[in-house]
């Protein structure tokens, strides 16, 4: 059957032709993402899913298709994202990483554009009765005898230091450091499972034993055992890094010098995705978060509220806490899409 036409019938239709395609042009605005999967990455470390998980939300909000966070160590995830086997790590830290940004093939695989976090600090620690009874304010007096036996645990007279997991940034640093300051001789490196090993220096504190330990911030550790308080920071005798870090001078503007330089965290991406994406790459170089805020979550997590259900709260809770700047970084990701 045929219709007639008429002029008005043919304003109706290109009118819904154009209202169509503006609606088309509004979604592609408003979810940039749509369709693309996004895989992301953190290490074995549990609190890092806070930040992690944010980035996510986020990323949700612009229309990407958001993957489980898949969990492997921090080289392997350098390599992963490289590769595009995956999309980012929002726990990147700089210059602690990088060794491993470097053996990823550096800027010209991986995009690393904004700060997440700042003030990152690391460094060794020892329990604050131990250090004032025997006036021990730098690490290098570990290679006396008889300080070091004040924090052995297993009986074979040397130091032991609760340290990183293989694989992990400080792991390089902590064994270069014991080389460089005349250590090994008198402090055991301990590692294997972080998070078992400072429980089980936390217990030896509560009993009133002398502890050594490295840790760093943000990480719920300082909060518990608070320097100043319960433990103090040990000095180095000289700055040391190794690698990519070499010839990094450590010592803070206050004149203290705890052998690791001040670290940012960062989102670090596949940077072919950052060019095809450009609403992600602009929210990668935005978001930042206070290292305050995750050393809170941090602190959460390890009085209980640590299953997923609970993270998921807390990163709902900070995007509605400060919801006008979540908004802010949206609205200028959608716009580099469109620019």
């Amino acid at each position: 059957m045929n219709f007639p036409t008429t002029t008005s019938t043919w304003r109706t239709v290109l009118a819904c032709g154009l209202l169509a395609a503006g609606s088309a042009a509004a979604i592609a605005q408003d979810l940039p993402g749509k369709g693309i999967k996004v895989q992301p990455l953190k290490s074995s470390i549990a609190e890092e899913t806070f930040q992690t998980l944010l980035v996510s939300r986020a990323l949700t909000k612009l229309g990407y298709d958001v993957q489980p966070i898949r969990e492997v160590e921090y080289a392997t995830a350098y390599l992963a994202i490289a590769n595009g086997d995956a999309t980012f790590l929002a726990s990147a830290w700089k210059p602690l990483h990088d060794d491993f940004f470097k053996n990823a093939g550096g800027d010209a695989k991986l995009y690393r554009q904004g700060t997440y976090s700042i003030n990152a600090l690391q460094g060794y620690l020892i329990d604050k009765k131990t250090a004032d009874a025997h006036k021990i304010r730098s690490i290098d007096q570990l290679k006396e005898p008889a300080i070091a036996k004040l924090f052995d645990t297993n009986g074979d007279g040397k130091a032991d230091l609760t340290g990183c997991n293989p694989g992990w940034g400080c792991e390089a640093v902590i064994n270069h450091h014991l080389q460089a300051y005349g250590l090994s001789n008198s402090v055991t490196h301990q590692q294997g499972s972080y998070a078992a090993l400072m429980a089980d220096t936390i217990t030896r504190h509560k009993e009133g034993k002398p502890i050594l330990y490295y840790t760093w911030t943000p990480f719920w550790v300082s909060g518990v055992l608070q320097p100043g308080k319960d433990v103090v920071w040990l000095q180095v005798p000289f700055s040391s890094l190794p690698g990519e870090q070499k010839g990094i001078d450590t010592q803070l503007p206050n004149g203290q010098n705890y052998g690791f330089t001040p670290n940012t965290q960062h989102i670090v991406a596949n940077k072919a995705f950052a060019q095809a994406n450009p609403a992600a790459a602009k929210l990668f170089a935005l978001m930042q978060v206070a290292v305050g805020d995750i050393n809170a979550q941090n602190l959460r997590m390890r009085d209980g509220e640590n299953n997923a259900a609970d993270i998921a709260r807390h990163t709902d809770a900070w995007i509605k806490g400060h919801q006008k700047t979540f908004d802010g970084w949206i609205a200028q990701a959608r716009a580099a899409a469109t620019d």
